[in-house]
């Protein structure tokens, strides 16, 4: 047995390279919570977006749950930390703080057992499809044009996606001149994928939608907010685009209901939220048992070993703000060229190192 000797959490705040925002809301700097679980001389690291009090409620919640235990039996430890925040509440905060310590007692368990995180696993693929994403409602049209044009023409990634809504869905006039401009940036070739955040009632999405046909926009993310699954599932039918959601899932009770509602085309799951890599595999199979791929939201080092791991995955949200903050803080972050990553397999674990510099300069709590 390999006892699990100590948890350690830290939080880091990064700020954007410019601001940064979508159909409801705007930020200019990400916090990223690393969890790190440490057993025989190695050590084991997981990450969330999340505010900086994850890092605390990890010393002071769940580091507890953890310390001790056989850090092979990642099931008993998942249900123990998912029962110890009954009482925060399982989204959200205590939620995300769970699923860094799921994604650090993987790659933990891996490195003992002197494998990658996706030998591990197990392959289904060695590429994982993947699109560039950014384009937020805050960059102005020589911004967004650069920044498709290095994903498309540059690195050669055949789908990208852009923030639309702006506003909470005041502004459809700029929302549609902007897709246009960037369907004549990307070309005819290229898929053109579109996220308003929720920022949409569902009728004024689905006229939003009929506009945006010229342009061949091929996925619309959150057309209206998650929690309004009869708004989603009218939008899915009334439109050609591919319906999508499910980011801010928690727990399978989530996309469960979400999937049993017809709501969308591809469920999105985030392991970083909804629990880790442990609860990213069960969303999978709540998809799969309804017919669904899946789409692997943002945090895109993070999800390659289990995006590769999955049969019915269809891509992984290549984020800008995470991306840069990956490759900014951790060695061996993937390269994204020609539109298809593939996860780390030359040695042990997901393949990603905190890298102190970076850690020192960025770290708050």
């Amino acid at each position: 047995m390999s006892r699990i000797e100590r948890v350690t959490a830290a939080a880091y705040r990064v700020p954007t390279d410019r601001p940064e925002g979508d159909g409801t809301l705007a930020w200019d700097a990400t916090t990223l919570v690393v969890a790190e679980v440490h057993a025989e001389g190695m050590t084991g690291t997981g990450w969330t977006y999340a505010p900086a009090a994850a890092a605390g409620f990890i010393g002071e919640a769940l580091a507890k749950v953890v310390e001790g235990r056989d850090a092979l039996a990642i099931p008993a430890i998942w249900d123990a930390l998912v029962r110890q925040v009954r009482n925060a509440g399982r989204p959200g905060l205590a939620g995300y703080a769970v699923s860094a310590l799921d994604v650090a007692l993987w790659d933990l368990k891996a490195r003992l057992l002197g494998t990658s995180l996706a030998g591990l696993f197990g392959p289904a693929r060695e590429q994982v499809p993947l699109y560039g994403s950014g384009g937020f409602t805050t960059y102005d049209d020589d911004t967004t044009a650069a920044q498709l044009t290095h994903w498309v023409h540059d690195l050669g990634i055949g789908r990208v996606k852009i923030k639309i809504g702006e506003s909470s869905g005041t502004r459809p006039a700029r929302d549609l001149r902007r897709v246009a401009l960037a369907r004549r940036v990307i070309g005819d070739d290229a898929e053109l994928y579109v996220d308003a955040n929720g920022g949409y009632t569902a009728k004024q999405a689905v006229r939003q939608a009929e506009r945006m046909r010229e342009h061949d926009v091929r996925w619309f993310e959150e057309p209206v907010s998650s929690d309004d699954l009869a708004g989603l599932r009218l939008v899915r039918q009334r439109i050609s685009a591919d319906v999508a959601a499910g980011e801010y899932g928690s727990d399978p009770a989530y996309f469960t209901r979400m999937c049993q509602a017809e709501a969308v085309d591809c469920l999105q799951a985030d392991a970083t939220r909804c629990g880790g890599y442990t609860g990213w595999f069960a969303a999978c199979a709540i998809a799969a048992g309804h017919n669904l791929e899946v789409s692997a939201h943002c945090a895109p080092n993070l999800h390659l070993p289990a995006a590769a791991a999955t049969p019915n995955l269809r891509h992984i949200e290549w984020f800008h703000d995470h991306q840069r903050i990956e490759a900014e803080l951790f060695d061996g972050a993937a390269d994204p060229s020609g539109g298809l990553a593939g996860p780390a397999t030359g040695g042990p674990g997901h393949g990603l190192t905190l890298r102190a510099d970076a850690a020192q300069r960025y770290r708050t709590a």
